[in-house]
């Protein structure tokens, strides 16, 4: 905060305090102690205003009020860039150092406990009871709101309790991606194949690739499509669909991993403006060690029988 900004919140501050207390303090001189039936002589609907003092428990609560303001102001940060002088802190009090300290004792207490299971594999971690306790919970504060608290996913986000992954289920590759995040792109098409490609492209995908069958009344070709296909899509998806994790081209042979439809409307409309997806890197706010538990947790979900979100109690 700029030197100027800093004297006007002083200043602006510390004045209303002062006129607070003048107002409190000059409509109470002169005031009898005594309670009278004499009224200020106006009227509201029937209702008059007896000309008697403030009561003494609302007066001096205000005065409470006053100085626990100005005791507030001088321990703590509140006058421009005043930071307070409240013993403990050297450099004034902040949310952001509290919250700071917060963390360093949980680092201190929870600390070897993560190094520990950071120095095993991955596939150990994943069948440690104890270990998936703590990333269920770790998923819980920061992936669920994305992936869902059953890590069943949502429009746009994949789900984690199945074998179709976008970059690989590999245990290390699940922990690089938690690490480093992911942006996957999908090209948009309409401009380049033309609506009637579009239409024709999703009408391969959804019969050829995936053994639907089309919609009754739709005009559209899956053996153009399959032409369309090959010369456009397969550098991506393949030549049999089956996706390229290294690209995060997703597998065109199972809708149900389809993140955004797979119905003949969602295809024509992914193919026809693209799609954009990006998972945020956890490196610089998890930590290591933290990722490597959250990498456990995740690969765990997958390797269920019954592909159910392991329960994190």
């Amino acid at each position: 905060m700029t030197t100027f900004w800093s004297t006007y919140v002083s200043v602006l501050t510390i004045g209303s305090l002062i006129g607070l207390a003048w107002l409190l303090l000059s409509t109470r001189k002169g005031q009898s102690n005594n309670t009278t039936d004499q009224t200020m002589g106006h009227s509201f609907d029937g209702i008059e205003e007896y000309d008697n003092p403030l009561p003494k428990w609302w007066f001096w609560l205000f005065v409470g009020t006053l100085v626990f303001g100005a005791g507030y102001l001088v321990l703590y940060p509140g006058l421009g860039n005043w930071r307070g002088i409240l013993p403990g802190y050297e450099n004034g009090w902040t949310g952001a150092n509290e919250w700071q300290k917060e963390m360093e004792k949980a680092d201190a207490k929870f600390g070897p406990i993560f190094a520990k299971y950071a120095a095993m594999p991955v596939e150990e971690v994943a069948k440690d009871p104890q270990a998936l306790k703590m990333g269920g919970r770790l998923f819980a504060s920061n992936c669920s709101v994305c992936h869902g608290s059953d890590a069943k996913g949502a429009y746009g986000f994949p789900n984690l309790t199945d074998q179709d992954w976008r970059w690989g289920g590999e245990p290390e590759t699940i922990k690089a991606s938690i690490m480093n995040g992911r942006h996957g792109v999908m090209p948009a098409w309409a401009e380049v194949i033309g609506e009637q490609g579009v239409a024709d492209v999703a009408a391969f995908v959804l019969t050829n690739l995936d053994g639907r069958s089309l919609p009754e009344g739709v005009k559209a070709d899956p053996a153009k499509g399959k032409e369309l296909f090959a010369s456009n899509c397969v550098a991506c998806h393949g030549p049999e669909g089956k996706g390229t994790p290294a690209m995060g081209a997703p597998n065109l042979t199972h809708p149900q991993a389809f993140i955004y439809g797979s119905s003949f409307a969602q295809l024509q409309q992914t193919i026809r403006y693209g799609r954009q997806g990006q998972m945020p890197a956890q490196a610089d706010i998890q930590g290591n060690d933290k990722v490597h538990l959250l990498a456990a947790y995740v690969y765990s979900l997958s390797q269920s029988d019954t592909g159910e979100k392991l329960t994190a109690q």
